[in-house]
């Protein structure tokens, strides 16, 4: 029974499932990891030495809220190099789910519908429901591709948000830049709010990144450092968008987060110099080598983006298992911690893999997997 205390909002939901596999993942002794959706690089070193060195020459104290100046200017110049739009305002968030969070806060009154693509993020359901904001699914299978015409027919007058993250958590999938440019002008057209989750945009392996402000200026875009530069326990994250937007965004972080750690900022602001390209072409290999090891034994989509990929579980004749709820417990039984797709979609037969590990891990994942495929077939 619940406390009487506790409110209906914090009720309406159970904790990450992805958060119970880490404290699985805690008590054992040498576990095959594919679970954590955190690169397996360490922060720069530059980047470390400079946010050491901001704590030693104590800047330690709140920054303003939008963030300080030179990370602001830097990623301005970048941005207005990118899209060219004249009105663009941006500010630094305490992480990327920070930015979600107040990008939430921000739009959605209660009874709004947001537009979200199965399969999604785990956090993006909750945080629509928890402003009071209601979840409209646009299912992507089977094939993970968004159909701008299926988007088209399911907006209703309450529509007031598209929420798109490409590449995505959990499949790896990249949209296609037809897939974005449509997206991007039938947001316009209709005057609903576009918010492009582009946290993992520097893991493109196939193709260039597309975002969907290119072709629809007032597209709010929501960033950061955790993916790119390793940083995912320093919280850095950072939204751009239409003036008139992020200072309203401002006000709500101005009372919650108040502002991102400022040691921190320093850092990622030398973060930016460091070439990352050596980690990506690492993380094209380990792509490369799950998908690899996968796809003679598992229906699955090639990710072209991210550290995530997404296969179906096995059906064979002698499968012990229902769902991929079932499929993770054998999986866990053998010491490999993944995650069932329930937690990511409506359909409960797929499982989420992050290759964000060491090629000794991604092998013995591969091993398990395999054995698994073998079991289903009999």
């Amino acid at each position: 029974m619940a406390h009487p205390w506790i409110a209906d909002r914090a009720l309406a939901f159970d904790s990450s499932g992805i958060r119970k596999v880490f404290e699985l993942a805690a008590k054992m002794r040498d576990p095959i990891n594919l679970s954590i959706g955190q690169p397996d690089f360490d922060v720069p070193e530059q980047a470390r030495a400079a946010a050491m060195s901001a704590v030693q020459s104590r800047k330690n104290a709140y920054s303003i809220t939008q963030g300080i100046a030179p990370l602001r200017e830097r990623l301005q110049k970048q941005v207005e190099g990118e899209l060219g739009h004249a009105d663009r305002q941006l500010f630094i968030t305490s992480g990327t789910s920070g930015g979600l969070v107040l990008t939430m806060m921000t739009l959605v009154n209660p009874g709004d519908e947001v537009l979200i693509f199965d399969p999604y993020f785990v956090a993006y359901e909750p945080l629509i429901k928890m402003v009071g904001g209601v979840p409209v699914v646009v299912d992507t299978a089977p094939d993970l591709r968004i159909d701008v015409d299926k988007v088209r027919k399911m907006l209703t007058p309450r529509t007031k948000v598209i929420l798109l993250n490409s590449p995505t958590n959990p499949t790896g999938k990249v949209a296609t830049e037809a897939e974005v440019e449509g997206l991007a002008r039938l947001a316009a057209e209709r005057n609903i709010a576009l918010v492009s989750d582009e946290i993992y945009r520097l893991f493109c392996y196939d193709a260039p990144f597309v975002s969907p402000a290119r072709f629809n200026p007032h597209t709010i875009v929501i960033d950061g450092f955790s993916k790119s530069h390793g940083m995912t326990g320093w919280r850095v994250g950072w939204i751009h968008g239409p003036s008139a937007v992020i200072e309203q965004m401002l006000k709500m972080q101005q009372f919650t987060f108040v502002c991102a750690p400022q040691p921190l900022q320093w850092g990622a602001l030398t973060a930016l110099d460091t070439d990352m390209s050596p980690q990506i072409a690492a993380y094209r290999g380990k792509r490369d080598l799950i998908y690899d090891g996968l796809r003679e034994h598992y229906q699955v989509a090639k990710p072209g983006g991210a550290f995530y990929i997404f296969p179906r579980i096995p059906s064979g004749p002698a499968a012990p298992w229902r769902n991929a709820a079932e499929f993770v417990e054998q999986a866990i039984e053998r010491e490999l911690l993944i995650i069932p797709g329930h937690i990511f979609s409506r359909h409960a037969d797929h499982f989420r893999i992050s290759y964000a590990a060491d090629e000794r891990t991604l092998t013995r994942g591969i091993a398990v997997l395999q054995e698994l495929a073998k079991v289903a077939g009999g």
